[in-house]
């Protein structure tokens, strides 16, 4: 069963209430991809992330997921622990990034492997997410979904062209492959992004910088603790930040109602999202 909290409901009722009277024309949204627009569980167990399809449907040998299991058991505490100082987590990320891509490089990654692995029945988008994309688009709402992933934006390119979801409002930032003539990956470009410098790291570098430089409002969508970051680079006035609770603890929730504005518990649909979103596109 689907439940909310809301640490501050008058600062969220405030927040909403700005972006309707500033209107869409001055709004944007920043998503991340992994486990906030798709589902953190599928029949009941945990699906990790987009990479980990590799591993778990064997797309590049036992060899790599040996050693992407290797890393993933060194680095991912860090990466969960909120006791562990920032630049810190920001080391260990850059490092477990960097030794991923090089696995990955070694067991011959290509594009077509990406585009297979994509259309794996693991990949789950939230309940809900057409009226998400669809309130987005129809109003020319910019998208700008960020990701950490190791399968570069080509994964998330791919989701969405699955579900025909992908439309000119949708800006992905990720990591990006140097690819030879036959689509294998070769090298991997800098700088690399990861969980904790999503927002910092290239947001004033990309295309759409310019387009949303003046949309001051954000709605940002994370799962992460390095998620509520994400908005860093921009210079914008009113954010509210919604975080979806996939992994319902006590310490997790007196750890993130510090940081999030609302929280989405077990595994929810978008509607709470979608709600938000309808009031600000004076939408039904």
């Amino acid at each position: 069963m689907t439940k909310v909290l809301i640490p501050d409901p008058l600062h969220v009722q405030d927040s909403i209430a700005h972006f309707v009277a500033d209107g869409k024309e001055h709004f944007h949204v920043v998503a991340d991809f992994d486990r906030t627009l798709t589902k953190a569980f599928v029949d009941g167990k945990p699906r990790l992330s987009l990479e980990s399809i590799l591993e778990q449907e064997g797309y590049l040998g036992p060899e790599y997921t040996e050693k992407s299991k290797i890393n993933f058991d060194k680095y991912y505490p860090i990466e969960q622990d909120p006791t562990i100082p920032l630049e810190e987590k920001k080391k260990a990320m850059h490092e477990w990034r960097t030794r991923q891509f090089a696995v990955m490089l070694e067991a011959g990654l290509t594009r077509n492997i990406i585009k297979k692995a994509m259309t794996s029945k693991m990949i789950i988008f939230r309940l809900w997410y057409e009226i998400f994309f669809d309130l987005l688009k129809n109003n020319n709402v910019p998208l700008l979904i960020f990701s950490a992933s190791g399968l570069w934006y080509e994964a998330i390119y791919y989701c969405l062209e699955n579900k025909n979801k992908l439309s000119d409002n949708i800006d992905i930032i990720s990591n990006a492959f140097v690819r030879d003539e036959d689509g294998k990956a070769i090298a991997i470009k800098e700088p690399i992004i990861h969980s904790f410098n999503k927002g910092e790291t290239v947001v004033k570098d990309s295309p759409i910088y310019e387009e949303i430089k003046e949309r001051k409002n954000i709605l940002l969508l994370g799962d992460s603790l390095g998620d509520v970051r994400m908005a860093d680079g921009f210079d914008y006035e009113n954010i509210l930040k919604i975080w979806f609770l996939n992994n319902d603890t006590p310490e997790n929730r007196e750890q993130f109602q510090k940081k999030f504005d609302i929280l989405i518990l077990n595994d929810g649909p978008m509607d709470e999202v979608n709600e938000i979103l309808k009031q600000i596109m004076k939408s039904e």
